[in-house]
């Protein structure tokens, strides 16, 4: 169990759980919150506006059911090349045959696939390879004929209508954001959503459309990237540096455009660099995938979510497991249990002294002393009153082992915190005077349970009149 769910143990890494028809009851949804969901996803390459107006009504029921808020996360579908619609929804394809790929609109039979992208036949060359299924079905290129690409079935299976299509290599692909895309951003505007995350990001240029657009709309929602295309990887630095709310790796689709061996160095590599920038990182893709039917995970799939959060992961993401699968309370909690379970053993010194970089920047340099206070001072709790939640990301960024507490007068703020590892977040408005300061955050930090009385808190703000950012860090004792 969490912190937040029981008052006893504190679990610092974050559960992200994806919504769907398994977590579309208000109870079951509700259980999801209270054993550990932070952060409820929702996946807007399935569903219409209003499929998804109804979840973030149950999202809220059920966080209030549940007593702990939580942030929402809008999912943009990006350019994924789908397939159209297959007679029957569903068709078998068998190792060996033929099959022709269309973009001429004809519905789908057991030779021929309608595709949605009229560019497809442009964008391959005879012996290239194309995925279907998430990659479980492996198609050779033939040739390319007008609107038509022929194709041999390498890998067989079965494909319904709407799957996604990879092309691993291909230069020419869909604009990284369409109209769809701004439609969604627009839709997150409206509802309140907290986070929005951006489908296959090849450069940093392509999150300028979503800032532009959000800008338009007066909104400062953090756009998170996914990094889910080879192209991400060689840019990675700048996409980290770019996206204002972080980055998720995307296992899916990114096994499929590099060699699979290659994904946990992958991994590593970009956990590596979000920590570096302080950017928020979550992992995703089949952590627990076979409890989708099982109440159980196998002790691979426990490896895998232990091994993410020793690579330097803020959240872990739940997909299929919540949105689709028979045990999404039990998937939560087990990835909770195995989280707290590996947090015992976190290297947090070297953290402290390796993970995130010295900039000089007056922030970034109160929020290093403050955690390197905590280890000398043995405090119980840091404390953060924060607009923007920018110093509660600074101070996250350093991994120090007690809570990190950020109190916002901006609901938004306080939802959009939840990703942040080891940051408990919290609804409280500005005092009038730094006393009033200092006695909110010591009085906040004994009714969440973080402090008693006579323990030692730090607190670490920003003076707005010295137009400094954070540049108060002060030693408290908790009357």
């Amino acid at each position: 169990m969490s912190r937040e769910a029981d008052g006893g143990t504190f679990r610092r890494t974050k559960i992200v759980a994806t919504l769907g028809p398994a977590t579309r009851n208000p109870e079951i949804l509700a259980g999801v919150i209270k054993v550990g969901a932070d952060v409820l996803r929702l996946n807007f390459s399935h569903g219409t506006r209003e499929s998804h107006m109804e979840l973030i009504a149950i999202a809220r029921e059920a966080a209030q059911h549940a007593g702990r808020e939580v942030g929402l996360l809008g999912d943009l579908p990006g350019p994924k090349i789908r397939l159209g619609d297959i007679e029957g929804g569903v068709l078998q394809l068998r190792h060996g045959q033929t099959l022709v790929l269309t973009t001429a609109g004809a519905e789908g039979r057991r030779d021929a696939l309608p595709v949605a992208w009229t560019g497809l036949p442009n964008a391959v060359t005879t012996n290239d390879i194309i995925y279907l299924a998430d990659g479980s079905i492996r198609l050779r290129v033939r040739e390319t004929d007008g609107s038509d690409v022929l194709t041999k079935v390498e890998t067989g299976g079965t494909v319904t209508s709407h799957q996604g299509m990879n092309l691993p290599g291909a230069e020419a692909v869909p604009d990284s954001i369409g109209q769809a895309d701004f439609d969604w951003i627009d839709f997150c505007c409206e509802q309140g959503v907290d986070l929005i995350a951006v489908s296959f990001v090849r450069t940093p240029s392509d999150l300028d459309a979503v800032h532009n657009r959000l800008a338009e709309r007066g909104s400062d929602i953090p756009v998170i990237a996914k990094i889910e295309k080879r192209e991400a990887v060689e840019n990675a630095e700048e996409i980290v540096k770019a996206a204002t709310g972080g980055i998720m790796v995307a296992r899916g689709d990114l096994g499929i455009e590099l060699p699979i061996e290659k994904i946990p160095n992958v991994q590593k590599r970009l956990l590596g660099i979000a920590g570096r920038y302080a950017k928020p990182s979550i992992t995703a893709t089949q952590m627990l995938a076979s409890m989708v039917r099982s109440t159980r995970p196998t002790r691979a799939e426990a490896t895998d979510v232990a091994n993410a959060i020793y690579d330097g992961t803020d959240a872990l993401m739940l997909s299929e497991e919540t949105a689709v699968g028979q045990h999404p309370v039990k998937a939560v909690q087990m990835m909770a249990r195995i989280a707290e379970e590996t947090e015992r053993e976190l290297p947090y010194g070297d953290w402290l002294v390796h993970r995130a970089r010295r900039v000089g920047d007056v922030a970034d340099t109160v929020s290093y002393g403050a955690v390197v206070s905590a280890y000398q001072l043995d405090l119980a709790a840091l404390v953060v009153p924060t607009r923007s939640g920018r110093t509660a990301r600074l101070v996250s960024a350093n991994r120090p082992r007690i809570p990190v507490l950020a109190l916002s007068p901006r609901p938004e703020t306080m939802r959009r915190l939840k990703l942040l590892f080891g940051v408990v977040s919290s609804h409280e408005e500005e005092g009038d005077t730094l006393d009033d300061l200092l006695a909110s955050c010591a009085e906040r930090a004994k009714q969440e349970g973080l402090a008693k009385s006579g323990d030692l808190i730090g607190i670490t703000a920003g003076l707005q009149t010295q137009g400094l950012g954070t540049n108060l860090f002060e030693v408290h004792r908790v009357p």
